[in-house]
Order: C-alpha cells, then sequence, then structure tokens
C-alpha cells in the first residue's frame, strides 16, 4: 500500500481526500463490498466493472506486483477507484482483452472532485520516460470521460472497436426495425420455437461453475471445424468464468441459462447485465440444434425479455459484426482507445497504433486468403487440444 499526498482541506471547509495506490490481493479482494457500491453510483458503468468479474480476472490472468489499484476517499468513503495493473511502462486495465468496456468508477455524488483527485493521482504513477495510461475499450458515456478537464498531461483519443447494440424493447417493437419480408419470417421462425417445447432454466449461483463448463464444452463443439477464439479454449478463461459467473449471478449482475430440447442440453449462454443493459457475453450451442431451432431467435428472445423485463434501455450485442447479429439490425457505435502520458510518449503509441491499422486494413484488402490460413490454423489447434465432453 502506498499513499500519494493527499489534497489538504481548510480546517473545517471540507473533508479530507486521501489517494492510495494499492498492490496486494488480499486487498483486491477486501475491496468487494465497497467496489460494488461504488460501481451501483458510477456514471456509466456497465457490468464489466464489477468488482467479481476484475477480481477473478487478476486471479486467473494478473501477474504477482503488477497490481495497481488506485483509490480516492472522501471522509473513509470510497469515491473513486482506477483498477489497473502495470504492463512494462503502461498502466492498463483490469479485465484485458477479454473485457468488452474498460472504465473507472466515480462517485455521482461527488463526480468533479473525485475526477480531478484520480486524474492527480493517476499522473502520480506514471513515472519514467515511456509511462502512459492506456485504455483499450472505452464507451462514450464512460466515467473515464469527466477526467478530461483534469489531466495535467496530454490525452488522445483513436477508434476501439465497433459495438452494437438495440434498443430494451419488446420483441414485437424489435421487429420494426426489420425489412417486412424479413420481419414475416422471423415471426414465423419465432413462432416455431414457443411450439417447440424448449426448457429454458435459470441456473442458480452455486450451479454456476458446472453449468460455466458445460457451456463452454458447447462452444468449443460449435466452434470445432470453424476455428474458436482461441482464448476461450484455454483454462485460464473456464478458471475466470467460473468464478465471475458465480458472484455476479449471486448480486444480480449476470444469468447464465441453459436450454434443453427433448431433455437433451442444446445451448447454454452468459448474459452480464447491469442498471442500463444487458450483454450476451458468450453461448455455446450442439450444432445438431441448428438444424431444428432458430438459435439466434431463441437467444436473442430470451435476453431481450429478461432486458424489457428488468427495465434495462440497452440489449448491448458488444464487439464484433458478425452475421447473426446484423439480422436484427443493430444500431452501431465505437469504443474508443484513451491514452494518457507525455505529449512525445502519447503521439509515438498513437503513430504505432495507426501503422497497425493501416497494415490490417492492407491485409484485408490485399491478403484475403490471410482470414483463411488463421481461421484454419485456429481449426488445427482446437483438434489438437482434443474435445471436451459435454455433460
Amino acid at each position: 500500500m502506498t499513499t500519494l499526498a493527499p489534497e489538504s482541506a481548510a480546517s473545517g471547509s471540507a473533508p479530507l481526500l486521501e489517494t492510495v495506490v494499492l498492490r496486494d490481493e488480499r486487498a483486491l479482494d477486501a475491496l468487494a463490498a465497497e467496489w460494488d457500491e461504488l460501481q451501483d453510483r458510477s456514471p456509466g458503468a456497465t457490468p464489466f466493472q464489477s468488482h467479481a468479474w476484475l477480481s477473478s480476472w487478476w486471479h486467473s490472468y494478473g501477474r504477482p506486483g503488477r497490481l495497481r489499484l488506485v483509490t480516492v476517499r472522501r471522509a473513509d468513503r470510497l469515491i473513486a477507484l482506477a483498477p489497473l495493473h502495470r504492463d512494462g511502462a503502461a498502466l492498463r486495465p483490469l479485465g484485458g482483452e477479454i473485457t468488452d468496456f474498460h472504465d473507472v468508477l466515480l462517485d455521482r455524488e461527488h463526480l468533479d472532485e473525485a475526477a480531478a483527485a484520480l486524474a492527480a493521482a493517476l499522473a502520480a504513477e506514471l513515472r519514467g520516460p515511456c509511462a502512459r495510461l492506456d485504455l483499450g475499450e472505452v464507451r462514450a458515456d464512460a466515467a473515464l470521460h469527466h477526467l478530461a478537464p483534469h489531466w495535467p498531461c496530454t490525452l488522445r483519443r483513436l477508434p476501439g472497436s465497433l459495438v452494437q447494440h438495440l434498443p430494451g424493447v419488446p420483441m414485437d417493437e424489435l421487429l420494426t426495425r426489420l425489412p417486412g419480408r424479413t420481419a414475416q419470417r422471423t415471426k414465423v421462425k419465432l413462432r416455431k420455437l414457443a411450439s417447440a417445447g424448449i426448457e429454458v432454466r435459470t441456473v442458480p449461483p452455486w450451479e454456476a461453475p458446472e453449468a460455466v463448463d458445460r457451456m463452454l464444452a458447447l462452444h468449443a463443439l460449435q466452434w470445432r471445424d470453424r476455428g474458436a477464439t482461441p482464448e476461450h479454449m484455454r483454462d485460464r478463461f473456464a478458471t475466470h468464468l467460473r468464478a465471475a459467473a458465480t458472484s455476479m449471478a449471486a448480486t444480480d449482475r449476470a444469468t447464465l441459462r441453459e436450454y434443453r430440447l427433448d431433455g437433451r442440453l442444446i445451448a447454454c449462454d452468459l448474459q452480464l447485465q447491469g442498471p442500463t443493459l444487458t450483454a450476451l457475453y458468450v453461448y455455446g450451442v450442439h450444432p445438431e440444434a441448428r438444424q431444428r431451432v432458430d438459435i439466434a431467435g431463441m437467444l436473442f428472445g430470451e435476453a431481450l425479455a429478461h432486458t424489457v423485463a428488468a427495465g434495462r434501455p440497452e440489449l448491448s450485442l458488444l464487439r464484433g459484426n458478425e452475421p447473426y447479429k446484423q439480422r436484427w439490425r443493430p444500431d452501431p457505435a465505437h469504443n474508443e482507445r484513451v491514452l494518457v502520458g507525455s505529449r512525445a510518449v502519447v503521439a509515438a503509441v498513437a503513430l504505432t497504433a495507426h501503422a497497425s491499422e493501416r497494415a490490417k486494413s492492407f491485409a484485408r484488402e490485399r491478403m484475403p486468403w490471410l482470414r483463411k490460413v488463421r481461421s484454419w490454423r485456429r481449426v488445427l489447434l482446437h483438434k489438437a487440444a482434443g474435445d471436451n465432453g459435454i455433460q
């Protein structure tokens, strides 16, 4: 634990602000209750900012000695938190690449005060010639943007990932977004789903670890001949999801569902949820089930119904533009990559990022065969690792 210079207050005029950087895993675990309370008070917070998600990620992916939890307290109340880790000269967010939205947490009751104190504390952590803060997936309404007026160093925003979302409205209203024939075909498919006799079960928190294993087994099976995302096949990802889903389901921050047809498990999904959005994070489907039912309609229908029942205004489809998402005519948006540091460092990192994007764009346009090569490689690696069984 390292105490930074606290902001002084004139006697009797305002509570003392204390900024502390925590580096110990025990401190991370001890913050759980305060962390989640702050998340509930923080503007723009998503389920990916929950203690369960980020602490589970750290225990599965983190490296000893690199944890940096920058905290701000006002009269002993936690009013700001930046959950970070050190990666060489960079401070990066907990959650890494498997997390769709990165952010800090700020108490909306003390928003400007908390933002100013957190910006100063983060700037103090940026020591060294190449030091920088680098958050890769920041939403347009993220709390991090409230720090912008207070940075004593250079800030730059770069394009991030495409994310898509749907409004949290009943299915009949959602279908009005679709062209007439497409909407009619979808209605027919949904009627068939309703009469198919599919049993949908919400998994209780204490059964979450086993349900996650079943979901990931189906996920591996559905991608067996197409090349799955490599990270989704790794033990550390499974370990993270087991712990995160268990804790988040217990606090209504996640829902695990299992779908059975004729008594047989055909699909599972993990939905993350917060006050303002629902997000379908990962799912697994038995390949044979696609021949019998409209899988996309089933999964999105359940997620949408849950979103509407909870009164959440947004169903997030998260990152990516996969064809199955386009069926619903989602609204596009873009995350941002936020860089903070010295002018020279920020400029150099931005230049490198721009060059990397140019190279990727060139490869997509001039070497489309590379995508097939990568897909074949993922398939081979997947098969070499062996198939998981389904319980």
